[in-house]
């Protein structure tokens, strides 16, 4: 019977930290201003959806259908969290009507 030897597994890549700014010492001075506090992990939550609804809004151009199946929501639910985020949707824009003059531009 023929031993194999292994080689001896390597340990798992630790995280790294991301390295201090040019000048800044770990035992360096604290920075002016306070950090402000991470938001944890609902907060962050949170924040990532107001943005998310609030830019696919923008994109929709304020028409929540559209925005909706952009984001493979069902409408009511959609309505509900922009509820719950107290977000401002401006109404769609209304195409012109037949015959009439679309609107002037600001």
């Amino acid at each position: 019977m023929t031993t194999i030897l292994l080689p001896a597994p390597e340990p798992a890549p630790r995280p790294s930290l991301p390295r201090l700014p040019k000048g800044l010492s770990s035992a360096g001075s604290a920075p002016e201003a306070p950090a402000r506090p991470l938001p944890g992990f609902h907060g962050a939550v949170s924040d990532f959806k107001r943005r998310l609804l609030e830019a696919t809004l923008t994109q929709a151009g304020g028409n929540r259908t559209r925005a909706a199946r952009a984001l493979g929501l069902q409408r009511t639910y959609l309505l509900r969290l922009i509820r719950e985020f107290e977000i401002r949707v401006p109404p769609p824009a209304t195409p012109p009507r037949r015959g009439e003059a679309p609107a002037a531009l600001p």
